[in-house]
């Protein structure tokens, strides 16, 4: 049996769980890829052709219906997270590979998500700097101004079990917390002490707008240039949610455009993003490398979990199993 362990950038799989105790334990060989093996299903599958199980960071390698045709070998596919939207779960099932997922703390993102928030309100992109940095400079002291929170308008799209969080903590902020999402009812909101909008008055009466949908086949590039051009010149959009709910070339042209003023974002269309990536050329963009899941705690808990997925697959009886 060979076992794969993908896109470990911080080198930790076997540091923070018993991968080698469990593939001495099953005589299994055990490999690591500590970098990203390319977005082509050639050069990924070729690296990954003679495995019997691979176990997938998040959403870092999709498994598409492509792949799955060129992995002949590969039985168990073990996510971490409680869904991955870039496996094929039917291809997976017609393949005869079982696909199981881990535990997920749905608290990190919610963290992150505030933390962008905040370093676009406070424009931290622009003024934060360390010792190493030309922002130490005395030029460079204090050159924008912040936004308050306290009395401004946060936009829910999507209040979920994410996006009911992130506005609980707009609350104790003190803002106005509004929402809206194709089945969002008026008695949710209220329960999370919320106001139900339209979609229009969500973007047009905003000071930020944090993006919480599901991606799936309905919310698929549900906000394009006509929900931007609702926007405020001096609004933030923040997306820690999935790249392809915000169509990539609507918001760069709304950024150069001044529609809105800042766009905080954690995912993108491509990861690893490339160097020379739009989005980073365009104006307004603070941009993080999708990191709102990375804490010690919840990979902690992904490769625990991953060992336990394994292990029972092995003996005959999978568990945490996605269909």
């Amino acid at each position: 049996m060979r076992i794969a362990i993908l896109d470990d950038y911080q080198n930790v799989a076997t540091a923070l769980a018993d991968f080698e105790g469990l593939a001495a334990e099953l005589k299994a060989e055990l490999t690591v890829f500590n970098e990203h093996l390319g977005h082509e299903d050639s050069e990924v599958c070729a690296a990954l052709a003679s495995f019997d199980v691979i176990v997938a960071m998040r959403e870092r390698t999709p498994f598409p219906a492509s792949r799955f045709a060129l992995l002949p070998n590969l039985k168990l596919l073990v996510t971490t997270g409680r869904r991955n939207g870039s496996i094929d779960l039917a291809a997976a099932a017609a393949h005869g590979v079982v696909v199981s997922h881990t535990g997920y703390v749905p608290t990190d993102a919610v963290e992150h998500t505030w933390a962008l928030i905040l370093a676009a309100a406070r424009r931290l992109d622009v003024e934060l700097f360390s010792s190493d940095s030309p922002r130490a400079e005395a030029s460079a002291w204090q050159s924008t101004f912040g936004m308050g929170l306290a009395g401004k308008t946060l936009g829910i799209y999507g209040l979920g079990n994410l996006g009911s969080r992130v506005a609980k903590v707009g609350l104790a902020f003190g803002m106005r917390v509004i929402a809206y999402s194709q089945n969002l009812t008026k008695a949710r909101a209220t329960e999370f002490g919320v106001e139900l909008v339209s979609e229009a008055e969500l973007f047009a009466t905003s000071d930020i707008v944090s993006v919480h949908l599901k991606l799936s086949e309905r919310s698929t590039g549900v906000i394009g240039a006509k929900q931007l051009a609702w926007m405020r010149p001096e609004a933030i959009l923040v997306n820690t949610s999935r790249s392809k709910i915000v169509q990539t070339d609507a918001l760069v042209q709304a950024l150069e455009n001044e529609q809105l003023y800042l766009a905080a974002l954690d995912v993108f269309d491509i990861e690893p993003l490339p160097a020379k990536d739009r989005l980073l050329a365009a104006r307004g963009v603070i941009a993080t490398p999708h990191i709102g899941y990375v804490t010690i705690e919840q990979f902690e808990m992904f490769y625990r979990d991953s060992v336990a997925d394994i292990r029972a697959w092995a003996k005959g009886s999978p568990i945490r199993v996605l269909s």
